[in-house]
């Protein structure tokens, strides 16, 4: 596959994002609007097309795993594709992150990277389940706004990324793991997301600024390496101000300033800025 694509406006590689669906995954239009939007060159991908071989990973340069409940969250949230995807491309994947390429999981993909062993990759271990994506507290799904602290300083898909709010939805988004996993994730600057107040300070595992009662609050984590990145969140969600329920009020607040309201980007957007232009950068893409 001819992996040089140049942007039309700009004239700027465009990295190649693969975005699956199939069975269950409902957000991969948005995801992969989102990574478009941000300068990649998306296509959404079948799970079975992958699987199969039709369409081969090592041709992309990103792989996001959207939201959504794949197989209905039967067995588990994510523990299908999981298995499914640790089953036919486990070497594939191992592969596609010693090259330096990236990797996003959200929601229903969190879990599944989790499921599949990518996170939180200890030593370059993709085959151990470690942690685990559980019911939540509240015993019921959630469908929600949250302020986000980012914690992790390495990753490449949050450079300059302090606090954030981001939509969640899911029913299975407790982080939970045992102390010494926990311990670990901390001290190796795995940890990328922690749910917090409104005024950027801990959650402590308050409801609803910690929606679900995950432990220390995580709501994303990553690899060693960073380019592995796993997040409850909806980041293709919030690409646009007017998807925040607020926006209306911050644009009549604007008006009343005598200004022209500047329709800033969403707060996820900047994720998938981000990925874009590491790439470009580290493969050389510009």
């Amino acid at each position: 596959m001819d992996t040089d694509l140049p942007d039309a406006h700009t004239g700027v590689l465009q990295p190649r994002a693969l975005v699956l669906y199939g069975y269950g995954l409902n957000c991969d239009h948005e995801t992969a609007f989102a990574l478009n939007e941000a300068g990649a060159a998306a296509q959404r991908v079948h799970v079975n097309e992958l699987v199969g071989g039709e369409v081969r990973l090592a041709d992309f340069h990103l792989c996001a795993v959207p939201g959504g409940f794949s197989w209905g969250d039967d067995h588990g949230a994510g523990t299908i594709l999981g298995l499914r995807l640790r089953l036919a491309l486990q070497r594939d994947l191992e592969e596609f992150i010693a090259a330096g390429k990236l990797v996003i999981g959200i929601c229903n993909g969190f879990q599944v990277l989790v499921n599949l062993g990518l996170l939180p990759g200890f030593d370059r271990d993709y085959q151990a389940r470690r942690v685990a994506l559980i019911p939540n507290d509240c015993g019921n799904f959630r469908d929600d706004w949250v302020h986000l602290r980012v914690v992790c300083r390495t990753s490449p898909f949050l450079t300059g990324l302090d606090t954030l709010e981001l939509p969640i939805r899911h029913g299975e988004g407790k982080f939970y793991a045992e102390p010494a996993v926990l311990e670990r994730l901390f001290a190796q600057g795995q940890v990328a997301f922690q749910y917090a107040t409104a005024e950027g300070d801990a959650a402590r595992g308050a409801f609803p600024a910690n929606p679900n009662g995950s432990l220390h609050d995580i709501a994303g984590i990553c690899d060693p390496t960073g380019r592995v990145l796993g997040l409850m969140p909806h980041p293709e969600a919030h690409i646009h101000a007017f998807q925040h329920p607020t926006w209306t009020r911050a644009k009549e607040a604007w008006r009343r300033q005598g200004l022209p309201y500047p329709a800033p980007e969403g707060a996820g957007m900047q994720i998938f800025r981000n990925a874009v232009s590491y790439l470009q950068e580290r493969l050389g893409l510009k």
